[in-house]
């Protein structure tokens, strides 16, 4: 129950933050073959020392997709959909294609090896929220086979 308000109250955040992008973290990181990676919310948490909460915006293309990746060991992460449909597989598990409003989680060391837009003719677009070391500034990690 925890884990989903704060899941619930990252989201906000970020939504009522969104026009708090930084042009330094608002390219795209190399491989990736989507419109656009983008911060949108970056604050520390002032009750977590240490930690802080990002927001990334990331728009895919029609038939866009990223490569398979990791997030930093001590990321914790709440993704939503918010436009079209997106497929992901993390770990082991199997593969799943979320629709507008549908979320998901990943956990710090989580292997995510497919993320991208299940539709070859719409655009999609995600909402990431980070808990993270404030320390890490790389959000997305090589995946390393």
């Amino acid at each position: 129950m925890i884990r989903k308000i704060l899941c619930a109250t990252a989201l906000a955040a970020a939504f009522a933050t969104g026009a708090m992008a930084d042009d330094a973290a608002s390219h795209k990181p190399a491989g990736l073959s989507i419109k656009g990676v983008k911060l949108v919310y970056d604050h520390p948490l002032p009750n977590v020392p240490g930690k802080s909460m990002r927001g990334v915006l990331v728009e895919y293309e029609p038939g866009g997709s990223s490569p398979g990746h990791l997030h930093p060991k001590s990321a914790f992460i709440y993704a939503t959909v918010l436009e079209g449909a997106i497929r992901s597989k993390v770990n082991d598990e199997p593969e799943v294609t979320y629709r507008a409003g549908e979320s998901w989680s990943e956990y710090p060391g989580d292997r995510h090896s497919v993320s991208a837009n299940a539709s070859a003719t719409e655009p999609a677009k995600l909402l990431a929220v980070f808990v993270v070391d404030t320390s890490d500034t790389e959000l997305v990690l090589p995946l390393d086979d």
